[in-house]
């Protein structure tokens, strides 16, 4: 059975041009101490659609207007708010995406740990300061004592994401949802918050969900991934399946558009062409066509649905995913 099962899941935004239809049906699973990694551009509904699994969308002017969320034998979307709370850093722990931000500048480190501690364990002040201190020894953070006297504008970018990861480890929750866990921070200290977010999950046995657009992520750290684009999850499956042989245009074209190590230093990258489609002029087509090489007629007049391709259970949401498959491997 899996940890989270995500069934058609529908946000939207309602703006005074029109609604936006930011999360358009998704389905995925997550099994227990797996890596899931959500792929895809800057507005292709990743990060709404995890906010949407804790029910952290604005109301106005956002909304979840479909689909079911099961987690631990329970319907997330069905719970009360009280009832949603507990699980919020009790069973499901969050690292935003900008640490920068995310932290209250006003409360000190360790205030904002044991804040979590407190609520969800009950525990006492002198507890709750031993676990923080043992927290932030989990995460790589030396000299304890000092740091969780210290408030957020004493850290490097680096420490604020090392504190975020143990605010949300805090409550040993059973899945983890990191939100483009390295934003802002340079290349050495993405690598080191990854290599120890990959330790801890393994360590500890916890599940987690990482968002991202960097395919260097998904290649190291992933099981499995799931391509996001205009809402819409158009291909899922293994990572190592997906760079091997991916069966959706747009999954060639990201692997396209990077740079490789095993390719000339003089060789020229290949960008994704156009723009993103407008959210809310969506039509019954495939709303990759105006930038795919490979779209024929049938594209326009109908949306591929999400079917498996391969053995292994590779799924891809293109009419023409059979044809593309030894493009794929090119690719």
């Amino acid at each position: 059975m899996p940890l989270l099962d995500v069934k058609n899941l529908h946000t939207e935004f309602r703006t005074g041009v029109g609604v936006v239809h930011a999360v358009d049906g998704i389905s995925y699973t997550v099994e227990p101490g797996e890596t899931v990694a959500i792929v895809g551009e800057s507005g292709s509904g990743k990060s709404v659609g995890a906010l949407s699994l804790l029910r952290l969308i604005p109301d106005p002017p956002g909304r979840i207007t479909g689909g079911e969320v099961w987690f631990g034998g329970r319907n997330l979307l069905r719970l009360s708010d009280a009832e949603m709370r507990e699980v919020r850093g009790g069973e499901i722990g969050m690292v935003f995406q900008e640490p920068m931000t995310s932290l209250n500048p006003v409360l000190t480190i360790g205030r904002q740990i044991t804040e979590t501690l407190e609520r969800h364990r009950g525990a006492d002040r002198a507890e709750c300061e031993r676990r923080a201190a043992e927290l932030l020894g989990l995460v790589g953070i030396a000299d304890a004592p000092r740091r969780l006297k210290q408030y957020p504008h004493h850290l490097s970018g680096g420490m604020r994401q090392r504190v975020m990861i143990a605010i949300a480890l805090a409550c040993d929750p059973k899945l983890i949802i990191a939100d483009e866990p390295t934003t802002a921070l340079d290349v050495t200290i993405q690598a080191q918050i990854l290599e120890l977010m990959q330790r801890l999950t393994r360590q500890l046995g916890v599940a987690l969900i990482i968002i991202t657009h960097n395919l260097g992520v998904v290649a190291r750290y992933a099981d499995r991934v799931n391509v996001m684009y205009a809402g819409r999850i158009v291909e899922s499956g293994r990572a190592a399946a997906i760079y091997h042989e991916p069966r959706h245009p747009y999954t060639m074209a990201l692997l396209r558009s990077v740079p490789r190590l095993d390719r000339p230093r003089q060789a020229r990258l290949d960008p994704i062409e156009g723009q993103p489609p407008d959210l809310t002029r969506l039509d019954d087509g495939c709303a990759f066509r105006s930038r795919c090489r490979f779209a024929v007629e049938r594209c326009a007049s109908s949306r591929p649905p999400l079917a498996t391709v391969s053995a292994d259970g590779q799924r891809a949401a293109c009419w023409r995913s059979d044809a593309l498959a030894s493009a794929g491997r090119a690719a």
